[in-house]
């Protein structure tokens, strides 16, 4: 179970974040699969918290023959055995501090890889309405607050615990009122720990939205840079940015303040306990119900109780601080397994009704079929309006409208990337590893050699289907005249590909992933003029054999395509061959016109 989706000063709404109950489930089901490890080293340190309890009754019997009189040789034994408990102590902790470690870096490591891949899975405009900086601040901030926590808090948490229970089981064996004094600290700190938790996760949880607006805002700021200077709005966004990290700072503050007082706190009750446990040990003397040696064992077990007990609730502070940043991520995960809810009803956040078809069917052959798919991007934003489409093994289809006509989300759609919010897709089942591929304007070099980004799309490949795909997209010869051939570096900090050759790169990927259908959103539309011709032919043969659905950033891919289709305001208007379309006088001919007459026209004077 989530809360809902809060929405930052951004306007974006933001991605939900989990129960608290929520919460807790996750980090179970994470914890089950190492269950026996977190038992073992559970186990371990108890043991190395108990034989550490020993120090004090031996320090307490070393001042019993000092007091005494008694021989030097008497501390022989005492001291031989204060060496053994700091030796066996030492390596026992150490071996359950490991295993302890061992088990948060595997639940971590688990839940980085749940993350990413429901991260990877969720709907393309689930995405977008959230902002990149909603996701940005999980993926960094909350997933290193959580590592620290694991690396850090879990181990030293989990032998504060033990080493408080234990030692006030060993005072009550000294003397119950030894243990009544020391519990007279229990209120003050169990009043810190309320004050402090009732605080702490929603300002934590305030701090992290306001940092992942703030880094939205950032984003947005950089990325788009050009315009902002194009349209004077420097003073704008140097506004807002200044204003997100305004009250970053001022929530950041806040927390610094609670700790303060947290910790103040904190040393009240530790002068309380202690007073109290060092006045019962004089009653308790003088009355001749202890010895020396064991009032001043009680107290040593008190005042070492400061380290453990100041620990567990110091890192409350940090516990608080990840539960904070795990919520945030069990959201993502969760949102990843429920349905989208249906655009426009009144129950958000619950999944849509059965009776609406959203699924995609496999078909042993190529053939697509698209049927009455309607999508929203949210209540009274229709993009597409049952919208039916075919596309017959092997066929080349070219969609083409206006900016806003649907164009992009139906071929999300069909690509199985984005779900629609009713209607049926009926895809190829295909024979390979990956049945449909989406090539999009926005294509990514991952870092690492040219060999390596190939290879992404089919793990098992050789240097010769590589290089038979870098030839089937026109890309062999630039490719081999890189300084290393295909074991050159690429991508951030590498080797700088233009914008054709990455979309060329692209393009062999998809030849190696042999999909049954391609899907082409704009593929060849950051290439500029210069390459648009070299990226079209590159597309032609990486398309070749097998059936493609070609947004067209150029209508002359409509040209060389088996068939058109025309979307307006999210329907379909006109479906034919290119020369049919153009002769008929209708959107397509008048798109045609307009499209070719800009070519075409002289320039002004």
């Amino acid at each position: 179970m989530t809360t809902p989706s809060p929405t930052a000063d951004t306007g974006a709404e933001l991605l939900p974040i989990a129960t608290p109950a929520r919460t807790r489930a996750a980090l179970r089901t994470l914890i089950r699969p190492d269950r026996g490890l977190a038992l073992t080293g559970i186990g371990i340190l108890v043991a190395a918290t108990a034989v550490g309890l020993l120090v004090q009754p031996l320090l307490g019997r070393i001042v019993d023959i000092v007091a005494d009189g008694r021989p030097a040789g008497d501390l022989t034994l005492p001291v031989v055995l204060l060496v053994a408990v700091a030796v066996v102590q030492g390596l026992t902790t150490t071996l359950g501090l490991t295993r302890i470690a061992r088990l948060g870096e595997t639940v971590l490591a688990r839940l980085r890889e749940r993350f990413v891949e429901r991260a990877l899975n969720l709907p393309a405009d689930r995405l977008e309405r959230a902002g990149a900086g909603d996701l940005t601040a999980r993926v960094t901030g909350d997933v290193a607050r959580v590592a620290e926590a694991v690396r850090s808090a879990l181990p030293e948490m989990a032998r504060s615990v033990l080493a408080i229970l234990l030692t006030l089981g060993a005072l009550a064996l000294l003397d119950v009122r030894f243990l009544l004094a020391a519990l007279l600290a229990v209120p003050v700190q169990l009043l810190t720990a309320r004050w402090y938790v009732r605080r702490a996760l929603t300002l934590y949880a305030d701090q992290r939205v306001a940092n992942g607006a703030q880094q939205q805002q950032l984003l947005e700021t950089i990325g788009g840079a050009v315009t902002v200077r194009g349209h004077r709005l420097e003073e704008q966004h140097t506004e807002r940015s200044a204003g997100r990290s305004r009250k970053a700072v001022d929530l950041t503050m806040r927390s610094v303040n609670l700790v303060l007082g947290f910790y103040g706190r904190l040393h009240i009750a530790e002068y309380i306990g202690l007073a109290a446990v060092l006045i019962a040990g004089f009653w308790l003397v003088r009355d001749g119900a202890v010895s020396i040696g064991t009032a001043t064992a009680a107290a040593l077990y008190f005042h070492s109780l400061f380290g453990p007990v100041n620990a567990a609730l110091v890192l409350l502070d940090d516990a608080q601080s990840a539960a904070a940043g795990l919520a945030r991520l069990v959201g993502v995960t969760d949102l990843a397994e429920q349905p989208e809810p249906e655009a426009g009803k009144p129950e958000a956040g619950k999944a849509a009704p059965a009776s609406v078809p959203r699924q995609r069917i496999a078909s042993p052959e190529a053939a697509v079929t698209v049927h009455a798919v309607s999508h929203a991007y949210g209540p009274g934003r229709p993009v597409l309006h049952e919208v039916s489409l075919t596309l017959e093994p092997g066929e080349h289809v070219a969609l083409v409208g206006t900016s806003g006509a649907g164009k992009s989300t139906l071929a999300r759609i069909v690509a199985g990337v984005q779900q629609p919010t009713s209607g049926t897709v009926t895809a190829p089942a295909g024979t390979g590893e990956h049945p449909v591929v989406l090539v999009t304007q926005e294509v990514h070099v991952f870092t690492g050699t040219l060999a390596e980004d190939l290879r992404l799309a089919r793990p098992d490949a050789t240097d010769a289907d590589l290089r038979t795909a870098l030839s089937t997209v026109h890309a062999l010869d630039w490719a081999e005249a890189l300084p290393d051939g295909l074991a050159t570096v690429v991508g951030e900090g590498g080797h700088r590909l233009d914008p054709a050759r990455a979309q060329q790169l692209a393009l062999a990927r998809l030849v190696l992933a042999d999909p049954a259908l391609a899907v082409l959103d704009e593929a060849t539309a950051e290439a500029g003029s210069a390459g648009a011709r070299v990226l079209e032919r590159s597309a032609e043969a990486a398309l070749a054999g097998r059936t493609a659905l070609v947004v067209a950033h150029r209508l002359t891919q409509a040209v060389a395509a088996d068939r058109v289709v025309v979307l307006e305001a999210g329907r379909v208007v006109e479906s034919g061959p290119h020369d049919e379309l153009r002769d008929a006088d209708g959107p397509y001919a008048a798109l045609w016109r307009a499209w070719s007459g800009s070519r075409t026209a002289a320039p002004h004077p």
